[in-house]
């Protein structure tokens, strides 16, 4: 399984790749980006960010949905299957379902564009918080039935098989794993994990659940309907 996304020595800037082909957007998130104290490299096609963050290792890519020579969900696909790291996908488009596809294929959140910058920047800093908290009592492990969690290299087995999970897909096992049988409601889910006050992302919560179900058995996360989802406590 690949190892986590962070590669970066302690205190040094925070890397973020940004992958745009409207370079006027692109440079726009650059110059705000590196306001707020990261370092910033650009990408303006699939390719070009496949490999640029093979060298680069960001610790988080902002991502535009509509690329060329591949688009945005292939070049997740890719940089999740490599390294799990944070994606924040940016998309023109309204479709309900182009966003559920890249939450499915490891974007961890989305803006619509027009966009504004504070949002950006704001989002940015809650995916780098997230995937950094990793407090004294998490570095033990969890073991629920036959299934395993090192919170410590953010590592899960199932039945002795390891399983790739991006970071978000992580932080969302880890808090169903610790209250096994407990059912948590979509909005819970949406406010813990995600840190989202606003309960109509619960499509999100949905989508995670389901890549979870590919990942690791169908039968790990019961769905409680009306209600919300629980790890079952006898996997």
């Amino acid at each position: 399984m690949p190892g986590p996304y962070s590669g970066r020595m302690t205190g040094s800037p925070r890397r973020v790749l940004v992958v745009e082909d409207e370079r006027t957007i692109a440079e726009s998130v650059a110059v705000r980006l590196r306001a707020d104290g990261f370092a910033v490299e650009l990408a303006y096609d699939g390719p070009s960010a496949v490999a640029r963050a093979a060298t680069y290792r960001p610790d988080l890519v902002v991502l535009d949905v509509m690329l060329p020579g591949y688009d945005g969900l292939e070049v997740c696909r890719r940089l999740q299957s490599e390294r799990a790291v944070p994606v924040l996908m940016l998309t023109a488009r309204g479709d309900e379902t182009d966003l559920l596809v890249g939450l499915a294929v490891g974007a961890d959140d989305y803006l619509t564009k027009p966009f504004s910058m504070r949002e950006l920047t704001a989002r940015v800093h809650a995916l780098l918080r997230r995937a950094d908290r990793v407090s004294t009592k998490d570095l033990d492990a969890i073991v629920v039935g036959d299934l395993e969690i090192n919170r410590l290299e953010r590592r899960v087995r199932r039945n002795g098989v390891e399983a790739h999970l991006t970071p978000t897909e992580f932080d969302l096992l880890v808090h169903l794993a610790s209250r096994p049988r407990a059912v948590l409601p979509r909005e819970r889910l949406l406010a813990d994990v995600w840190g989202w006050a606003d309960a109509s992302g619960t499509r999100t919560v949905d989508s995670h659940i389901k890549a979870l179900r590919r990942k690791l058995g169908a039968d790990l996360i019961r769905t409680v309907h009306g209600v919300g989802y629980a790890l079952d406590g006898r996997a």
